[in-house]
């Protein structure tokens, strides 16, 4: 009977809770349809939280694509790389080169240029020597077997004997790689007097002439052309007239172009060989009388041009001043005299005869 009683009396109490909560919930659904605020809330925090997801994976991805050239399969198939970049790098010619590749490359391209600038310089060497020796002919021979070891070459020579005194000049081609050990070789062979050296680059009128001997041969190229082409006998002697002048152009800078390579591949060196006669040679090198007659001529010239110079300033400047002031000065005399200025009296004043007293 007590059981019975307890569990009629919780059942209307659990219905009572029941009602009191579903009350409670539908209150609550009121306010959030009714408060606009309550029912946004939820899907702004679910947008934000779908927001902060796909950003978490998006930095997963990029976190897994960045490693994987660190290792695994990935890196297998980009170990080739380093060796075309490197060999890109070392490729003069290639433009796709890294940045750090490009400075090291640049810097060796660079040093190669100047390298290859340098020995491709043509350089024409020339200069002379006069040493005093003991014995003249000894010295040509030693000379001589000198030059030719170095791969050099006696270009001209000349010898003179006076009062058993023998004075000789020779001229010597040598390698221009071979110049200093040339010099080296020849000053050993007695005292050196005088030395003077010269050395004169011809790279760019070898360069030039080079050019303008293609440029020829261009249109020598074209003159034969239209030739073969010429439809009157009047045009094809005009450009055959061209055409020989334009082959004579050609063979005048072909002849240069090979001299200029010829002096700057051997160069010229003259010794002049002696005792003591080297220095009397020496100063009869120094004195010329041509030299000395235009010398002359040149400072009579001068002193002719200085007294002209006067003459024509006196003329133009001096001489009219002094023709204005005689004409002026003349002309005032010439009014002065007619208005009686300074003129003596024509007639002077009478005086009284003296009397008898006075005689």
């Amino acid at each position: 009977m007590v059981l019975r009683s307890s569990a009629g009396t919780d059942g209307p109490v659990a219905a009572s809770r029941t009602c009191a909560a579903a009350r409670i919930g539908g209150q609550m659904e009121d306010r959030a349809m009714r408060s606009p605020t309550l029912g946004r809330r939820p899907a702004r925090l679910i947008a934000v939280l779908l927001s902060l997801s796909m950003l978490a994976a998006v930095a997963a991805a990029c976190g897994s694509s960045a490693s994987a050239p660190m290792g695994g399969p990935a890196n297998r198939g980009a170990a080739p790389l380093p060796a075309a970049s490197a060999a890109a790098a070392g490729n003069p010619d290639n433009g796709n080169s890294s940045s750090g590749g490009s400075g090291s490359g640049s810097q060796v391209g660079n040093d190669g240029d100047q390298v290859a600038i340098f020995d491709d310089a043509k350089i024409v060497r020339t200069g002379s020597l006069q040493l005093t020796v003991a014995d003249v002919a000894k010295a040509l021979t030693s000379a001589r077997n000198a030059i030719r070891s170095l791969g050099g070459y006696i270009g001209g020579s000349q010898q003179e004997r006076t009062d058993d005194k023998t004075v000789a000049s020779v001229t010597y081609r040598i390698p221009v790689a071979r110049w200093e050990d040339a010099l080296d070789a020849l000053r050993a062979l007695g005292t050196e007097v005088a030395e003077k050296t010269d050395a004169t680059e011809v790279t760019g009128e070898i360069v030039d002439v080079a050019a303008r001997i293609r440029n020829l041969k261009a249109s020598e190229a074209a003159l034969v052309g239209y030739a073969q082409q010429a439809p009157k006998i009047s045009d094809l002697l005009e450009v055959q007239a061209r055409l020989t002048d334009t082959r004579s152009q050609i063979e005048r800078l072909t002849a240069q172009q090979t001299q200029l390579e010829d002096q700057a591949a051997m160069a010229t060196l003259t010794v002049t060989f002696g005792t003591e006669v080297v220095a009397v040679v020496e100063t009869a090198q120094r004195w010329d009388p041509a030299a000395e007659v235009d010398r002359a001529s040149a400072t009579l010239i001068g002193m002719g041009q200085a007294v002209v110079s006067i003459g024509i300033v006196f003329v133009i400047v001096w001489l009219p001043l002094i023709i204005a002031v005689l004409i002026v000065g003349g002309m005032t005399l010439f009014v002065a005299r007619r208005l009686g200025f300074g003129r003596p009296d024509r007639f002077p004043p009478l005086t009284p005869p003296p009397s008898s007293a006075e005689i």
